[in-house]
């Protein structure tokens, strides 16, 4: 295989592609899309040799076309062709169920990249990607606190001080004082520092996937080159040498969230043992002790909230440092703190007994807080820059950052509601011998029935506005395939799915209306939850009759949503960690997830194109240098996207050597509108006139792909029109059998694929010469 790889990539280089004698050699690259592809399937071959990679993503191609730069011309009618499989980035082995856990960390790590388009607002873009990352942070101690709620506060202070509780669960049973008959580990202190292992390991745990992917993704390198001036109005920080390099951020923020998350920890257990000793039966000692320890939990959470404020991104260069006092010393200092809190909260407490609940509420109120005026915020400063540069294809006017930032703190916010409350209704059956998890977390679960409300009407109208379409695409079918006689079955198959099509188009209003009625609901959940201090069935109980009732149904109701969310969830994780097609769809939601690096949560799954993006860099500046010769990226779907990305990472020179073939490609419908920053109107013409040529395909069944809509000539000469699909209506002697409605798959299918690329080859200039004959490269 290595021999193979070395003929592959040097093939040409002792014989430039500049002589006379010889033709110059073309290159299709191939890069897939949603899903992952087989190198096969790509190529249309069962042979085929891996040229250059490893099994986590690689460069393929058919067995005959191996050394094909190496022999004179043979009658070749079309390009050599290669096939880069990035697949095994997003759908590896079991582990990648726990990217589940992640979930909220993804969604609230694509906020920061939904940012408008700044020109000249430098310092307005910082403080936007500031925002997003604190709300990254909270993200993490929702979760840690959550754990500490389960696991502290139900598990080891309610249910193991109630004697029917514990005598329910017998594996308490030795932290019951009752049923233990005052064991050394039934005093409450003791209780907690032992539980206080649960939130612990959970925070080990995301440190060490953040960690092991982080050597895995963010330390490959891109290919070195000097920065481009970027002061133009429409350069991209797609081209920015160190733009998919972001291994010292991400490392500074691993340590700062790992110690947040030991420092949730460590609050929750010196807190409660504090309190106790405030009061008339503590100790003047552990007073002291408590309010020192305190004291050092304060200073260090100050240092990791300035941590993650002080550094964004270096995408200007290749930031090789990584800060290595600060990302080893900075979880150690949280992790010391724990230790010496668990040691003060075992201390013998005579007289200490554990009642109610712990203070939660508070703590969970506080989040949800300064979670919304973090949004609201974002929200403001969002506008501020779309109002400065207006652009009508964004997304919400340019507010889909803070939208998602809301919906990442309320996924948040239902995974650790969910875990509470059905770990409450399981250690507590009856519901009568423990108090329960916080009242607030009772009613952001009794508000979750009327955002389903919301969103089902929303639904329904949305349904309306589609079924209406369709009538109206009944026409258009009939006009785009005359002639013959028509099926109104067939006819109205392929307008239900054009009208289905468009609905990728509404996303924008739907993610809308879900933030807005969550910011709107979650304020009332905490109002009500802070003034009535009781759960919404208790508190409407002196009130009107259908008051009370529809309190009582929309907490029960939403107790069972969140509890069948819950479920729902871990069911999945199990699944997709026994199953490889169920793991292969989890991949599919992260490769839409995950293109972007981890800005603003170091615990997010991993960025793929910080792998991928250098890969076909690499790739396409070799061959081309050694080569001479043409060179055409053909990208279906996500796979576009990274093939635009490639082309921005690539030498100018380089750039203009290079044709972009795109097809069912999201690159403006999705990204040009969620991600008008990096994807907008003017980077995608600038892009289209750096390259040599550029065609897009797409048709009106695809739900993802669509046009790239540039201004101007430049429309007609990237978009072609919408293709058939079906290719034909009925039966014809080229397709005897009904040809299939293809939708987002098997572009290739169609003959203006091969046109359009034959075009795009004959386009490009096969006379100059490889950039290694000169005796020099460009910087």
């Amino acid at each position: 295989m290595e021999r193979v790889q070395e003929h592959a990539v040097t093939s040409g280089v002792d014989e430039p592609a500049g002589r006379p004698d010889r033709t110059e050699p073309a290159l299709e690259l191939l890069v897939h899309g949603v899903g992952g592809a087989t190198p096969e399937a790509m190529l249309g071959d069962p042979r085929t040799v891996r040229i250059t990679g490893d099994d986590t993503a690689a460069v393929f191609r058919r067995a005959a076309d191996v050394d094909a730069e190496s022999r004179t011309a043979d009658g070749r009618t079309g390009p050599i062709r290669e096939a880069y499989v990035w697949c095994n980035l997003t759908s590896g082995n079991g582990t990648r169920a726990l990217w589940l856990l992640l979930l909220p960390f993804m969604v609230v790590n694509l906020a920061h990249w939904m940012r408008p388009t700044a020109r000249d607002r430098k310092r307005t873009v910082r403080f936007y990607g500031l925002l997003v990352r604190l709300a990254g942070l909270t993200l993490t101690v929702l979760l840690v606190a959550a754990a500490c709620e389960v696991a502290l506060d139900l598990a080891a202070w309610q249910c193991a001080g109630t004697r029917a509780c514990a005598e329910r669960h017998s594996w308490l049973g030795f932290l019951s004082p009752a049923v233990s008959h005052d064991s050394w580990w039934s005093r409450p202190g003791r209780r907690l520092a032992l539980a206080a292992l649960v939130p612990t390991a959970l925070t080990v745990l995301l440190w060490y996937l953040s960690r092991r992917t982080w050597s895995e993704y963010e330390s490959q390198q891109p290919m070195p080159r000097r920065a481009e001036p970027d002061d133009e109005p429409d350069s991209s920080a797609l081209g920015r040498p160190g733009f998919w390099y972001g291994r010292r951020l991400v490392a500074r923020l691993r340590a700062a969230h790992t110690a947040a998350g030991l420092l949730v920890v460590a609050a929750a257990v010196t807190v409660s043992a504090a309190r106790f000793d405030r009061g008339p039966d503590g100790s003047h000692a552990l007073v002291g002790l408590g309010a020192l320890l305190e004291a050092a939990l304060a200073g260090l959470a100050f240092v990791v909230v300035y941590v993650v404020c002080r550094r964004g991104r270096s995408e200007h260069r290749l930031d090789q440092a990584l800060d290595r006092r600060l990302v080893r010393r900075l979880p150690l200092g949280a992790l010391l703190l724990l230790v010496l809190a668990l040691l003060y909260a075992g201390w013998s407490r005579p007289g200490w007994e554990s009642s109610g609940r712990l203070p939660g509420d508070p703590v969970f109120g506080g989040i949800a807080l300064v979670q919304g005026l973090l949004v609201i915020v974002l929200a403001v400063v969002a506008h501020l820059l779309q109002r400065t540069h207006p652009d009508p294809r964004a997304a919400m006017r340019g507010l889909g950052g803070p939208a998602v930032a809301m919906l990442a703190c309320a996924l948040g916010g239902v995974m650790s509601g969910g875990v509470s409350q059905r770990v409450s209704d399981w250690l507590d059956g009856t519901g009568t011998s423990i108090a329960g998890p916080p009242v607030l977390l009772t009613w952001q679960a009794s508000v979750i029935p009327l955002l389903l409300v919301v969103v089902l009407v929303l639904c329904c109208a949305l349904g309306h506005r589609t079924w209406r379409l369709r009538r109206s695409e009944l026409a258009a079918v009939a006009l785009d395939y005359p002639g013959g006689r028509k099926d109104r079955t067939r006819t109205a198959r392929i307008a239900s799915t054009r009208a289905m099509a468009t609905l990728t188009d509404r996303g924008p209003l739907l993610v809308a209306v879900t933030a807005t009625a969550t910011l709107l609901l979650g304020a009332g959940a905490l109002i009500g939850a802070f003034t009535t201090d009781r759960t919404p069935s208790r508190a409407g109980q002196g009130g009107h009759a259908f008051v009370h009732g529809a309190a009582q149904t929309s907490q029960g109701l939403g107790s069972w949503l969140i509890g069948l969310g819950f479920v729902l969830f871990v069911t999945w994780g199990r699944r997709a960690y026994k199953d490889p097609s169920a793991r292969r769809t989890i991949g599919i939601l992260w490769d839409v997830g995950t293109f972007w690096p981890r800005a603003a949560h170091p615990f997010a799954p991993p960025c793929y194109a910080e792998r991928a993006v250098p890969d076909l860099t690499w790739r396409i500046a070799t061959w081309t240098r050694a080569t001479g010769g043409r060179l055409v990226i053909s990208g279906h779907s996500q796979g576009s996207v990274l093939a635009a990305a490639a082309a921005w990472q690539l030498k100018p020179a380089q750039r203009k050597r290079v044709a972009l073939l795109t097809y069912g490609s999201p690159l403006e419908r999705l990204y040009g509108r969620w991600f008008p920053a990096h994807f907008g109107p003017a980077a995608l013409s600038r892009l289209h006139h750096e390259v040599d040529c550029w065609r897009n395909l797409y048709r009106l069944t695809d739900p993802i792909g669509g046009p790239v809509r540039l201004t101007g000539d430049c429309g007609p000469e990237v978009d072609h029109g919408p293709l058939k699909d079906p290719l034909e209506y009925g039966r014809t002697a080229q397709h005897p059998l009904p040809a299939p409605i293809l939708g987002h798959s098997d572009y290739q299918a169609d003959p203006a694929f091969a046109e359009e690329r034959a075009r795009l080859l004959a386009r490009l200039r096969p006379e100059v010469p490889p950039q290694g004959s000169s005796g020099r490269s460009s910087a």
